[in-house]
């Protein structure tokens, strides 16, 4: 059998590899750095197999016993909610759960964190370590949340923010757990006034558009790592919360003009819905899109 035949690619819907389908997933939300699933499955055993992605797993359910083997190296433990595992992509991997088990995956292409280590470190070669012991992550844990949270409230069209929490995450595995561990150099300084002119103007003509940080990158001629932190020290904000931010002013000055219904505002501005527009309003000005045309 050839070692493709053992590939499993858990961003694809179809991948069949588990018993049930997943509660929540991004298949269908348009991510590229990054990929999300929310499962749960009764008791079963994963054969023999490898990742093209790197999978961080996450007890998100009950105490459960996990048996697992990562390229011959063999691990039974006892994880509880919270418990994070870190699998690299490529190595062979065997899993078996004896109970019904709740867990979110998060799948990051090996890609990003080889661009990131080559920015960061000025190294090729950066491997991640598996992490096959119990252990609590509070920052991938609220990375994972957080995506989840996004999925569950209308995630559609959410590339900035999924690119970031990606970056989040990838500079942190590389941080923690990879074979090269050592201080991060940060950059400094802020966008120049004409590369920041120039991404303030793209973004409010495309506000309608699902943007990505490499697409906003791209027009500062810098990586998507070195702009999102240049760009959040230009505005005091990150890239996904200024395009929110402006997404909700135009909406405010559609509401008050009262040509077009919430619904209608919601689709001019490149919400995914009416629910998506209301979440988001209520988060940046207090009050829903009723109350706002009520005051």
């Amino acid at each position: 059998m050839t070692a493709s035949s053992h590939t499993i690619d858990f961003t694809q819907e179809d991948h069949l590899s588990l018993p049930c389908l997943p509660l929540v997933s991004s298949c269908r939300a348009g991510w590229n750095k990054i990929q999300l699933a929310l499962y749960r499955q009764p008791s079963y055993c994963i054969p023999e197999h490898y990742s093209p992605h790197h999978v961080i797993c996450i007890n998100a359910g009950t105490p459960v016993t996990l048996q697992q083997t990562i390229d011959g190296q063999s691990q039974t433990i006892d994880s509880v909610p919270g418990d994070v595992g870190i699998y690299p992509a490529n190595r062979w991997q065997t899993f078996y759960w004896h109970q019904e088990a709740e867990f979110l995956q998060l799948y990051l292409e090996p890609m990003l964190l080889n661009q990131l280590g080559a920015e960061l470190y000025e190294k090729d070669s950066i491997e991640l370590i598996p992490q096959l012991t119990s252990c609590f992550d509070p920052l991938i844990y609220q990375i994972a949340i957080a995506l989840k949270t996004t999925l569950e409230t209308g995630g559609i069209g959410s590339k900035l923010y999924s690119d970031s929490m990606a970056n989040a995450l990838a500079v942190h595995l590389l941080y923690r757990y990879s074979t090269h561990k050592s201080s991060i150099q940060h950059y400094s300084g802020r966008l120049s006034h004409q590369q920041l002119r120039q991404v303030i103007n793209y973004i409010d003509e495309h506000l309608d558009q699902d943007l990505s940080l490499a697409e906003l990158a791209t027009l500062t001629q810098l990586s998507s790592y070195h702009f999102a932190r240049l760009f959040k020290q230009s505005t005091g904000i990150a890239p996904h919360q200024y395009h929110i931010k402006c997404r909700v002013e135009r909406a405010k000055q559609l509401l008050l003009a009262r040509q077009l219904s919430i619904a209608e505002v919601a689709q001019v501005v490149g919400f995914a819905s009416q629910g998506h527009l209301n979440y988001h309003f209520k988060r940046v000005t207090g009050v829903t899109p009723k109350a706002f045309l009520r005051q």
